[in-house]
């Protein structure tokens, strides 16, 4: 959906008359029902001033068309202002500029196309602009029929028109050299440098045709793209399906497949607990529907798992394609309905009602996938909900396809292939830690090395044992009950978590892939960096949040790290219905535990704080082999 259309000469008596801004906002209102922020409607004042200098010049055609705040379908992404015609040699070509209104930048080492700057009201890790213009073209390219099939161009650029540049800039670092490359970056006092940029490019007009053709281009999936996919999992032994996981995925693969047929929208609610296969089904899924040229993509709120497949999955793909197959959940605010044809959206226990940096964007996050969806997939296990803004449930989710008029379908994933396969670990641990009474808790028979460490030294020890010998598959995880310390987000030598004379590092913020980088096993992950992922080892570190008084288990919210986001707003539920606070936080500490405790496949190696929790779980432990010997 392109906001704003026109040719040059339109947008110029537009911004002459100091009436582009309206324009702009009573299109956005007319057709996405939104109300525009000041903040975005000074934006656009600003800005479009410069495009209009940019644009005063008589070797652009009076004829070329003009796009403002183009909406990539199925997304929340708007591309700023584009620009449409042909070359000398008649070629179709559309250069899309990000405006950006920034005047200061530092560059961000050690992660790959991001940048601080001022926004928002604070300073902030961002994209690159260049980045971010050429993973918007790309994304049009691998998604847009008429791009495809028209041969159509798109050259990106970004516009810092307020940003002055310097020597040996930081905009300018050898670490974004390949996104400069594609899409160069023009700041201030290079309005002659943008003005060639465009004119390589745009020599005749098209009166707006082109820009016609890409906002009535159908979206799918391109060639290369459904290539690539499939070749990425072709190998890959991590996403082979066993057993009842082909069954689960052939069932959604023939109720897709019927949704593209009848045009019925459906929702498949697919529950299974930990390592029951249900990002392996999702993978798969995303693969083969892409190769069917669905648009199709993978969705989750937490952004580590999706960080790890990526990485996983990337093989010859570039970046921006293999993101444009990932995505968040919050990215289908503004989406039109109907505007994907499949949404495969696992850990949907984690999904949220709002979204956007302050959660002030949208209604509901499960509402507008289904939403944007003609087929929705939401893999989810009720008992993995870990903070207070999760509302991902059943009920919940068949309540807003009910309001949608869709089909529901249920299915479950009941193998376990997390823990050696043993249902016997997960019944034991969800009777230990009080979460639900299990009829048959013991580990009879379970082929899985769980042990209870005297000190936080042995675990870091024996996992580093493991790691080595697991070909990087063990990691250190920890509750969060020491706050994240500012000064060492990106040093490991700054010691976030300190017991006695044990001292380790949160994992760093520089970097997104915990789960598989070469030295993080000798950092602390949490709930947010290692939920959705598994490792065939996993260290974990209980803090006095979870205890053992009275001859029970108990939780204690006030033992969490003021870092800690997920019991954010705990403290005045408390004040107003402390029964309602503490069962809250009791379900959410105790979930935590219980995602952390199953991370591993073969083994888990706890220290507890409190030495009465140890001793506590050492007797169940015992416990179980005792009635295990009692019953031979």
């Amino acid at each position: 959906m392109i906001v704003y259309e026109g040719n040059k000469m339109d947008f110029l008596k537009s911004v002459e008359e100091d009436t582009i801004a309206f324009e702009i906002e009573q299109n956005i209102y007319e057709k996405m029902n939104r109300h525009t922020a000041r903040g975005e409607f000074r934006a656009w004042e600003n800005s479009l001033e410069y495009m209009y200098k940019v644009l005063n010049d008589n070797e652009i055609p009076r004829n070329a068309g003009i796009a403002i705040e183009y909406n990539i379908p199925a997304t929340s992404k708007r591309v700023d202002f584009l620009i449409s015609g042909y070359d000398k040699d008649d070629e179709s070509n559309v250069v899309i500029i990000e405006l950006k209104q920034w005047d200061h930048i530092a560059s961000v080492q050690g992660k790959e196309a991001l940048v601080e700057t001022y926004t928002g009201s604070c300073m902030r890790q961002v994209v690159h602009p260049s980045y971010q213009a050429w993973s918007y073209s790309a994304l049009i390219t691998d998604y847009n029929q008429s791009v495809q099939e028209g041969n159509i161009h798109l050259h990106p650029c970004a516009y810092l028109h307020n940003y002055r540049r310097k020597e040996n800039d930081p905009l300018d670092e050898a670490q974004y050299d390949v996104f400069l490359n594609d899409a160069p970056a023009f700041t201030r006092g290079q309005v002659d440098k943008l003005r060639a940029f465009i004119k390589k490019s745009v020599v005749k007009g098209d009166d707006k045709e082109l820009l016609y053709s890409i906002e009535n281009g159908k979206i799918r999936p391109s060639k290369s793209l459904q290539e690539s996919i499939a070749k990425m999992l072709k190998g890959n032994r991590e996403f082979v399906m066993l057993d009842e996981q082909k069954v689960v995925y052939e069932e959604i693969l023939h109720l897709s497949r019927r949704t593209m047929e009848d045009q019925k929208k459906r929702v498949i609610i697919v529950e299974g607990g930990p390592g029951s296969g249900k990002t392996v089904v999702a993978v798969n899924l995303l693969a083969q529907l892409t190769n069917e040229e669905q648009f199709c993509q993978y969705v989750s709120k937490n952004s580590a798992p999706r960080n790890v497949y990526q990485q996983k999955l990337k093989g010859e793909l570039r970046k921006s394609s293999i993101e444009s197959l990932f995505k968040g959940s919050g990215n289908y605010t503004d989406a039109e309905d109907g505007s994907a044809d499949t949404l495969l959206v696992d850990e949907a226990h984690r999904l949220n009602e709002k979204s956007g940096m302050f959660q002030n964007l949208g209604e509901n996050q499960i509402k507008e996938i289904i939403r944007a969806a003609k087929c929705s997939v939401f893999f989810i296990d009720e008992k993995q909900r870990v903070t207070l803004s999760d509302i991902g449930s059943v009920a919940e989710i068949e309540k807003w396809a009910a309001q949608a008029g869709a089909e529901i379908s249920r299915l479950e994933l009941t193998s376990q292939f997390r823990c050696n396969g043993s249902d016997g670990y997960l019944a034991w641990l969800d009777n230990t830690l009080g979460i639900r009474e299990t009829a048959n808790w013991t580990m009879d028979d379970v082929d899985y090395d769980v042990q209870v460490m005297d000190s936080p030294h042995e675990v870091r020890d024996i996992i580093i044992e493991k790691n080595r010998t697991s070909h990087n598959r063990a990691r250190i995880l920890a509750g969060y009950c020491w706050n994240w310390l500012k000064e060492g987000y990106n040093d490991s030598n700054v010691h976030d978590i300190k017991i006695n004379d044990f001292e380790i590092s949160w994992n760093l913020k520089n970097t997104s892939t915990f789960a598989i980088d070469e030295d993080s096993v000798k950092e602390a992950g949490c709930i947010h960096t290692s939920q959705g992922l598994e490792f065939d080892y996993v260290g974990v570190i209980i803090g006095n949040d979870l205890r053992y008084e009275d001859e029970k288990i108990v939780t204690d919210f006030t033992k969490r790290a003021k870092t800690d986001q997920s019991l954010r707003g705990i403290k005045k539920i408390y004040k107003e219905n402390p029964e309602k606070a503490l069962a809250l936080a009791d379900e959410i500490i105790k979930n935590t535990y219980r995602t952390l405790l199953t991370r591993g496949m073969k083994g888990c190696y706890i220290y507890c704080v409190d030495k009465n929790l140890a001793s506590h779980l050492r007797e169940c432990l015992k416990s179980t082999k005792a009635m295990s010997k009692g019953a031979v």
